[in-house]
């Protein structure tokens, strides 16, 4: 059990170190709050596995904060090119405007609801599966692939409307 010296550390380290990597983290990151999430995932790292390796701990900090910018850049770039890839295979353009709303709803409705809920959530609400998941309750996994079954069901219904 962490004793309360060890405590004390911890804060009085991460009010030394911490602005200095969140401006480093801010030229890596998309926004502050991203370069943040960066700093923190580095800070917990960096105290669990390696300060005990001793020297001037600012250059593995750095180092690990890079790290985590390049992981969430690499989570986001993954999750974008999902969703457009997800977009592009929903091709609706075979309805006409009014036609193709009517086909919509009338396939929305033929989803489970958890699908439903997800995917409303996540194209009219424009909410994040991060977002998604915690409304929801579910795992931020689990916000993903019911949207991508969502969608995949979607397809497969409005390509019977189209044919009808």
């Amino acid at each position: 059990m962490e004793d309360i010296a060890d405590h004390e550390d911890w804060r009085h380290w991460f009010r030394h170190y911490g602005p200095r990597l969140l401006v480093c983290a801010r030229l890596w990151t998309r926004s502050r709050a991203d370069a943040e999430d960066v700093v923190q995932e580095a800070f917990v790292r960096y105290w669990r596995h390696q300060r005990q390796l001793g020297g001037d701990p600012l250059p593995l900090l750095l180092t690990s904060v890079r790290r985590a910018a390049i992981d969430l850049s690499r989570s986001h770039s993954r999750r974008l090119a999902r969703e457009e890839q997800a977009d592009l295979e929903l091709d609706t353009s075979v309805f006409e405007p009014d036609e193709r709303s009517a086909s919509v709803e009338a396939a929305l409705r033929h989803l489970p609801s958890a699908q439903r809920a997800v995917l409303t959530l996540k194209v009219w609400g424009g909410l994040t599966f991060a977002q998604i998941a915690e409304q929801l309750d579910v795992p931020p996994d689990t916000a993903a692939s019911r949207y991508r079954y969502a969608l995949a069901a979607l397809r497969k219904e409005l390509a019977l409307l189209a044919h009808e």
